[in-house]
């Protein structure tokens, strides 16, 4: 139960319903292996984690014999102002589009970590964790099964029967009560509920975009049967975005994100509000209780990887370099598969060094051009002098 200050009145907290935590755990398991390259830590702990979070996607998805695909049912996505159907007895949300999605992803990487493992320990997994060939079959087909709903013009809908909800009438409400990012609170002391609008706290379609590159959902979806043009992808954007209180520091990290390439200005917006959390304690009483780590670390993030473009694929680190026009260098260390890397980045140029060790070359890449880099070189790829605003 939560406590509302509004209406002073105890709510029911169906949190507990965000099944998408665990394939966050997944996700993170499997960028740890991607970005270290640890063969150990994949064969010995990161294997099993991804193939027991898979068993459980492949668990609760079950067959729409009418649609031919598969479902997850009775979840609540990241958004958390929807927790129910309008007038529903019960909570709980049918096919969230991040959820599915994110099962999706699950289920693919838990086939290639069984491709990856040596096959005696591959064996040994199986046996005890009593994995069978059916089961990873069924795995197999649920990810390429799964349903996905959508509306209007391309719009990827938060959840199956997003687009009965009623639109919110946001110039009222910020007339009356100026700061909106509680949203949920304000509509429960006047006998009202989020579940209705179309309205959300926090990112939660928005949350592919963040997570994904665009390349990485296009596959997915393509594996699933459909399609992901390029144009949907700012129209999705746009209409989430509009549609949100912004009631979390973490959705400000996301739709800066989001917006980076697309509308910098917005962008910075965002990203100069979640720099704000807890100096300005934007949630108005929030920080005393905590200051907020993940937006913290989020704002670090999006100047690394928003800026250089850096990017895993395979085996090969990918950058896409954009300084803002405010920026006229930014110089980070990162580790990546045994190397420290030194990168220096200007509108020109990018510069790579890697210090002495024992690590194996590896392969950089910008745009078309792919190099080798030995431990204790440096590459530098030119890139023009485009800036992004």
């Amino acid at each position: 139960m939560n406590l509302n200050p509004f209406s002073e009145r105890w709510v029911p907290d169906n949190s507990y319903r965000q099944r998408h935590v665990s394939a966050a755990i997944a996700h993170n398991g499997w960028q740890y292996f991607q970005v270290t390259h640890d063969v150990e830590f994949l064969q010995y702990f990161g294997a099993e984690l991804i193939l027991e979070v898979a068993r459980f996607w492949s668990s609760i998805a079950t067959f729409n014999e009418r649609r031919g695909r598969y479902e997850i049912r009775g979840v609540m996505g990241p958004d958390e102002f929807h927790e129910a159907y309008p007038d529903a007895p019960v909570p709980g949300l049918d096919n969230n589009a991040y959820t599915n999605v994110m099962a999706v992803w699950v289920l693919c990487r838990a086939l290639d970590v069984l491709e990856l493992l040596p096959d005696l320990r591959r064996a040994e997994l199986a046996e005890r964790l009593q994995l069978t060939a059916d089961e990873t079959a069924r795995w197999d087909d649920v990810s390429r099964r799964m349903y996905l709903p959508f509306h209007g013009d391309g719009i990827i809908s938060q959840f199956e029967g997003y687009e009965r909800l009623e639109e919110l009438d946001w110039e009222r409400y910020r007339l009356r009560y100026g700061n909106i990012q509680r949203l949920e609170l304000i509509l429960e002391a006047e006998n009202d509920s989020a579940n209705r609008y179309k309205a959300s706290k926090q990112a939660d379609v928005l949350m592919l975009f963040y997570v994904f590159s665009a390349d990485e959902l296009r596959e997915l979806f393509g594996r699933l049967g459909y399609e992901l043009a390029p144009e949907a992808i700012p129209r999705n954007v746009d209409y989430y975005d509009r549609r949100s209180s912004h009631g979390s520091t973490l959705c400000r990290v996301v739709h800066a994100w989001v917006l980076a390439r697309s509308d910098r200005k917005r962008a910075k917006k965002y990203f100069a509000e979640a720099l704000q959390s807890d100096v300005a304690d934007i949630q108005q009483g929030t920080t005393a209780e905590g200051v907020h780590l993940g937006a913290m670390g989020g704002t670090v993030d999006l100047v690394q990887r928003v800026c250089t473009g850096i990017e895993i694929t395979g085996d090969v680190l990918r950058f896409s370099p954009r300084l803002p026009d405010a920026m006229t260098r930014l110089d980070m260390r990162i580790r990546y598969r045994g190397h420290t890397l030194d990168l220096k980045l200007t509108a020109g140029a990018l510069e790579v060094r890697s210090h002495e060790s024992d690590a194996v070359p590896v392969r950089l890449q910008v745009k078309d051009d792919i190099r080798l880099l030995p431990s204790g070189s440096t590459q530098v790829f030119h890139l023009g002098t485009h800036r992004s605003g």
